[in-house]
């Protein structure tokens, strides 16, 4: 049988309101009461219904972090930072993963609003602007992450993925490679194309320069080591000697393929290159090159966002960080 603030009261010999600042608002309360009430709690084994009292405030203490896939030690570190955040202002975090599914998305979105949620962060699948603001207006605020916004209708944290394939094919071809394979997709991942369009241009720059695009069905190591069998399966003169894998994922699956059976050298016949910089990227078999991302700091960042926004803020921000170029033995230059 559970026990009520009812029969915390009558043990402690005080009303239920005073049970009830005790456990809210302590410092309204003397010192030899509160220590009574609390001795009452303990013998009872009381335990507060923090669910029932958050639905009568209209919000719980949780936000809803819902990401493309949580397989992604990317998204992981995403969610650990706006976790870090979240605990400073004594908020939990609720963590959905899409699968890069509209469904499981939108399921998620009806879940975080039958919770009441304090708000969302979202790496979107697809466009889902009405459906955000038909939380907004129901008080429930979101923020997009990994995504930036298309208009100034809601607040965003992003970074600029055109200007990370740029720097990664720049470094490609800046090592000597002139045959570069984009390994990526699907195309229609806002991230993807993003990346495809600044490898495009870094490879617009060198006249004898050409860019081949493996499109895979998903951002996975599986899609990358098939990707990267097909490639390692070409006759040598028409095999890339440049790969940029559209994440470190991909990145690994490529290394796989092309290493396994010995005959492509990495990164002496094919350098590789990936994106994000998750921690394993430096401690694979040949140790490989990518374009960081700040990823905690994108969650944290993120968290900040969607408290100020909860606070009344009405201006609706765009941060945008660049990548950084992270250089390992994958693509070391040729001799």
């Amino acid at each position: 049988m559970s026990v009520s603030v009812k029969d915390v009261a009558v043990l402690a010999g005080v009303s239920v309101g005073t049970v009830s600042n005790v456990l809210n608002r302590p410092g309204k309360v003397a010192p030899a009461t509160v220590e009574r009430v609390q001795e009452a709690i303990d013998r009872l084994g009381f335990v507060r219904n923090d669910a029932a009292r958050q639905l009568r405030a209209g919000h719980s203490r949780s936000i809803g972090l819902i990401v493309l896939d949580v397989r992604n030690p990317f998204f992981t570190d995403v969610a650990r930072g706006a976790e870090r955040r979240a605990a400073e202002s004594e908020l939990s975090v609720l963590l959905g993963n899409s699968d890069d599914d509209p469904s499981r998305e939108s399921g998620y979105l009806d879940l975080f609003e039958q919770q009441r949620v304090h708000g969302v962060l979202i790496t979107p699948v697809d466009d889902v602007s009405a459906r955000l603001e038909g939380l907004r207006r129901r008080g429930i605020p979101a923020v997009l992450v990994d995504r930036p916004s298309d208009g100034s209708d809601f607040s965003s944290v992003s970074v600029d993925d055109v200007s990370g394939g740029y720097l990664a094919v720049r470094h490609l071809l800046d090592t000597g490679r002139r045959r570069i394979a984009f390994v990526g997709g699907p195309a229609s991942v806002r991230q993807v194309a993003d990346r495809l369009e600044g490898a495009r241009r870094a490879v617009a720059e060198v006249t004898d320069a050409a860019l081949e695009v493996v499109e895979t069905s998903a951002l996975t190591v599986l899609e990358g080591r098939a990707a990267g069998e097909r490639l390692r399966d070409l006759p040598a003169s028409d095999r890339p000697d440049g790969v940029f894998a559209a994440n470190d994922l991909l990145a690994v699956g490529v290394l796989q393929a092309l290493v396994m059976l010995g005959s492509v050298a990495v990164p002496d016949d094919v350098a590789i290159i990936g994106y994000d910089d998750i921690d394993f990227s430096s401690a694979t078999v040949v140790p490989l090159s990518s374009i960081r991302q700040p990823s905690e700091l994108i969650g944290l960042r993120a968290v900040e966002l969607l408290l100020a926004e909860v606070a009344g803020d009405p201006e609706r921000k765009q941060v945008v960080f660049q990548p950084e170029l992270i250089v390992r033995e994958s693509t070391r230059a040729r001799a």
